[in-house]
């Protein structure tokens, strides 16, 4: 089993030098063909530099340099498309995740033989908010994608590679790389690894982008806001043929009176709020496919430092004779 390791990079110059050679430590130990993939999304501060330094003089150890910030999943998507070896692994840059737990990841693959495996921690790395938040999005994915091991996702995964040819024709700025990976296989497990406290800086990822992340899964992949959309018409259009039906029935009762401003103001608003919302679903979706017919990249890599990962795998022979 041959590996290469991607980390989607970000404001990590600091923790870069840290991470590199513990991982590149772990992975000589393993005795197995490896690479590192750093992908520099467009960040900010040194860690371009960083990377390309830690390229230069590791061997085994690639940096790619993206155009500008794309965010986590398409970086992913960038070194996910340059690995050349057997198995991807992906993992955080902030020290959160930690190599000696690669070797586990592998063997429960190998062991179980499985497609994919997530690393879920033993307690929450984050505070309570942002947790509640990541189970809530997962749950959703749950239920709005028909993903039934969204409850294991995290960001740290190993995956055969050849995985990738299920999303090969992935396009456009809105990437989910989970999602991709259900396309392909549902041979998928998880394992309890354990996970540190971050050292440096705080997450990227807010409230805010975790709302925003949730909402490209399920606008991007999914008709489901589309049907919620279709089922709140009917329940509006069904409360409206109550309300004539009361208003008639009162009518022919003799139990008429002038409607009083609230209940037209408030009926109005009811209906309007049904009619803006199920415009603005379909106008995301309308959104989103004129995006892609602009032809908006994924990712666009500005450079690379380092050589590619050549290895002369030793060939397995039949009972034949002949080489596999």
């Amino acid at each position: 089993m041959s590996v290469s390791v991607v980390i989607p990079c970000y404001r990590s110059a600091r923790t870069l030098p840290t991470l590199v050679p513990r991982l590149v430590s772990v992975l000589r130990d393993l005795g197995v063909p490896y690479e590192v993939i750093l992908v520099v999304d467009g960040s900010p501060d040194d860690t371009w530099d960083t990377a390309a330094s830690l390229a230069r003089r590791t061997q085994g150890v690639r940096a790619i340099h993206l155009s500008r910030n794309y965010g986590q999943h398409n970086a992913l998507v960038a070194g996910i498309r340059e690995a050349q070896l057997d198995v991807v692994v992906t993992m955080d840059d902030d020290l959160q995740h930690l190599p000696e737990e690669v070797p586990r990841l592998l063997a429960a693959m190998e062991g179980d033989r499985l497609d994919l495996v997530y690393g879920v921690p033993h307690v929450e790395e984050h505070g309570f908010l942002r947790s509640l938040a990541s189970r809530s999005v997962k749950a959703g994915m749950s239920a709005a994608l028909g993903i039934g091991t969204a409850r294991k996702i995290s960001a740290f995964r190993a995956f055969s590679t050849h995985l990738r040819a299920g999303f090969e024709e992935l396009s456009g700025p809105h990437a989910s790389l989970d999602v991709a990976l259900s396309w392909a296989t549902t041979r998928v497990g998880s394992l309890r690894v354990r996970m540190d406290h971050r050292e440096h800086g705080r997450s990227n990822y807010s409230l805010r982008l975790l709302i925003r992340h949730a909402a490209n899964m399920v606008l991007g992949y999914s008709t489901a806001p589309l049907r919620v959309a279709s089922y709140l018409g009917f329940l509006v259009g069904t409360f409206g043929l109550l309300l004539g039906g009361a208003v008639l029935w009162r009518f022919a009762t003799g139990g008429t009176a002038v409607a009083g401003f609230t209940t037209i103001a408030s009926m109005v608003a009811l209906f309007s709020a049904a009619q803006l919302i199920s415009i603005g679903v379909l106008g995301e979706y309308i959104g989103r496919i004129h995006g892609s017919g602009m032809g908006r990249p994924t990712y666009v890599v500005r450079e690379r430092v380092g050589a590619p990962a050549h290895y002369e795998l030793p060939l397995q022979n039949s009972g034949a004779g002949k080489a596999l």
